[in-house]
């Protein structure tokens, strides 16, 4: 589905269901150099189980025209205005990596109107090594490989036989780099990660429900570097839910199942 955001067409995946009135929606946001396609089973269960979905790509990435977020607020802000231009008045959100921070300064800025929270393979501050930031600018194919290798716990999860994580992970990181031939979106949304400097102040801001979901062998975004936002989400009072998989960073693909499950239950 194509809609309007802040005069650019944006795509946001619904999971193959229209948007139906009355029913609950979730907003699905990936990280750097990703798109809707990593949250491809957990987005089609839900919209087919009693949800609205929007699996965005964010501006300037794959589908989505308009300029790609130079940092999360930036990203924020366009998640609020997705969901004023669809006229939803209360969504819960669910973020991978970057796309966590975004989904947590979103909710911060939505307030009441954020039902649930989803971080997954989260982190704050959320900082990227200046190789790796360098790399993505000078040497993309080099620094797609590295984020490739350190995302990733295993090669073959249990997606159907012959599936390849880290040459699909390499598929789509060009696909989406080469989808916006005006902005390096790799270097940027790193830049981004690691510039972002009000997680405190979001955490302490949401109103609703938190769950996080981690990877125990996450070489990105280790779990002990979301231990200071799921203690200051107890500290404001918030309910807390934290799901630990025995996978790496992309949680949702090494192990799809347990990931649909955590936010499932957590969502119901």
């Amino acid at each position: 589905m194509y809609v309007d955001v802040n005069g650019a067409r944006t795509y946001c995946y619904t999971g193959g269901k229209p948007l139906e009135p009355g029913r609950p929606t979730v907003v699905f946001i990936h990280g750097v150099l990703n798109d809707h396609s990593v949250w491809a089973l957990q987005s089609r269960y839900l919209a087919h189980n009693g949800w609205n979905v929007l699996a965005v790509d964010l501006p300037g990435h794959s589908k989505s025209a308009g300029e790609a977020p130079a940092s999360v607020e930036q990203a924020a802000g366009f998640v609020v205005a997705l969901l004023d231009a669809l006229g939803i008045q209360r969504a819960a959100l669910v973020g991978h990596s970057w796309g966590s921070l975004i989904a947590l300064e979103a909710a911060a800025r939505l307030g009441a109107r954020a039902s649930h929270l989803a971080l997954v393979g989260t982190a704050y501050p959320m900082k990227v090594s200046p190789a790796l930031i360098e790399s993505s600018l000078h040497e993309p194919e080099k620094a797609l490989r590295m984020v490739n290798t350190f995302s990733r716990s295993t090669l073959a999860p249990p997606l159907g036989a012959g599936f390849w994580v880290y040459g699909a992970g390499m598929a789509l990181g060009r696909r989406v780099l080469r989808s916006n031939p005006q902005v390096n979106v790799f270097h940027r949304g790193f830049v981004a990660c690691d510039s972002y400097a009000g997680g405190e102040q979001a955490i302490a801001a949401i109103q609703c429900p938190v769950l996080f979901v981690l990877g125990t062998l996450d070489q990105m975004t280790h779990p002990k570097a979301a231990q200071g936002l799921i203690q200051a989400a107890r500290a404001a009072g918030r309910q807390v839910q934290v799901a630990q998989l025995p996978v790496g960073h992309h949680q949702m693909s090494e192990a799809p199942d347990e990931t649909l499950l955590a936010l499932r239950d957590f969502l119901t």
